[in-house]
């Protein structure tokens, strides 16, 4: 499969993980912390730049997060990376609580999370930076029909337990040619809380009439079946007849899974591409203010060829009150990360490079790190 050897990878070196970065592991997907004799150069050697940095969340963005690692400790191999791909959640608690230097999350800070991230800076704001753009990708495991094509309205049914065979009417009137069986869905959901599960729920919310409230815990009146973590879902689809659920792209992809093509806002059924996922974010709106750029996705989007299900990973940080020497390595790495190479380094993994207005803004919020 043309990302197995990635993935290989990062299960190698999970044993490597750091039990201060989180406990809530997904296995299969362990931390990284690694360095490649064999690797391009990437970063800045900045004179012996050095120091171990921890750091924590979104399992979407842990493919990202090895290949970055691999590249950057290459040119900087006195630098340390420990990743614990734990889940959004539980990064951003491990941010919160001082254990880790940043956090990825699948959706920036909200409701109590800035007031306590603050705090835990000290001397300065925690500020979300988008770095990676995960297409959110609608598997299913369905021998024999290809090309499945589902609206919102359809996939708010599915997902809340109301459509439950596969040849409902309404999956027929998505897909007029297609030939369905009459096989049980089985509906997988994230079991741990997930940015990628609040991506989803705020696109439903957006476009189907979701009844619940967007969160990154699944809520337990829509029911279901739930795996813990994006090779969790990935390994529930493969193995389950009849199974659909939500994963970031490269997850699909690694486990050669059926993609749906979904509608967005102005009906047109899309194939999940990179570039389609890219015009969706390229309409974001920045909410945040100064250099904390959360965005406001439209889940909507009427864009011509905008596949509508795409999830923003930050890397939540300091923009000041990080050790001097961490500071240092942190704003590194993330010079690295949002630079032309390390951002084309996404594409081949599934992932949607940021591009424009956006990855300007992301270079100044990295470089205001100290």
């Amino acid at each position: 499969m043309k990302y197995a050897g990635r993935l290989a990878a990062v299960a190698v070196v999970g044993a490597l993980s750091l039990a201060a970065c989180g406990t809530d592991n997904n296995s299969g997907a362990g931390s990284t912390s690694a360095a490649s004799a064999s690797a391009p150069a990437a970063g800045n050697d900045n004179g012996g730049l050095s120091g171990t940095i921890n750091a924590a969340g979104s399992s979407a963005q842990a493919n990202a997060i090895t290949e970055w690692t691999k590249n950057f400790t290459a040119t900087n191999p006195g630098v340390t990376l420990n990743y614990q791909p734990s889940g959004s959640g539980a990064g951003v608690q491990a941010f919160i609580q001082g254990t880790v230097s940043f956090a990825g999350s699948d959706s920036a800070l909200k409701e109590d999370e800035p007031t306590q991230a603050n705090a835990r800076c000290k001397t300065g704001n925690a500020i979300n930076i988008p770095m990676v753009t995960g297409p959110v990708a609608v598997v299913y495991n369905l021998p024999g029909v290809e090309g499945l094509q589902l609206s919102p309205k359809t996939l708010g049914g599915i997902f809340n337990s109301t459509i439950t065979k596969w040849d409902d009417a309404a999956i027929k009137a998505d897909n007029p040619d297609a030939k369905l069986p009459s096989t049980p869905i089985q509906a997988f959901h994230r079991s741990d809380e997930s940015g990628t599960s609040d991506n989803f729920t705020k696109f439903l919310k957006a476009t189907a009439g979701w009844p619940y409230e967007p969160a990154k815990a699944w809520p337990a009146e829509a029911k279901g079946q739930g795996s813990k973590g994006s090779d969790g879902i990935a390994s529930s689809v493969k193995d389950t007849e009849g199974a659909i659920s939500y994963v970031e792209l490269s997850y699909a992809e690694n486990s050669s899974l059926q993609k749906a093509k979904v509608a967005n806002g102005a009906g047109e059924f899309v194939e999940l591409t990179p570039e389609s996922a890219a015009k969706t974010v390229e309409t974001a709106e920045i909410k945040g203010t100064g250099n904390d750029l959360a965005l406001s996705i439209d889940y909507a989007t009427k864009t011509p060829g905008a596949y509508p299900i795409v999830l923003v990973t930050y890397e939540i940080t300091c923009e000041k009150g990080l050790p001097a020497e961490e500071a240092k390595v942190v704003k590194e790495f993330l010079k690295y990360t949002s630079s032309d190479e390390g951002q084309a380094a996404l594409k081949e993994l599934g992932y949607a490079p940021l591009a424009g207005t956006l990855l300007t803004k992301v270079r100044t919020a990295v470089e205001a790190i100290s």
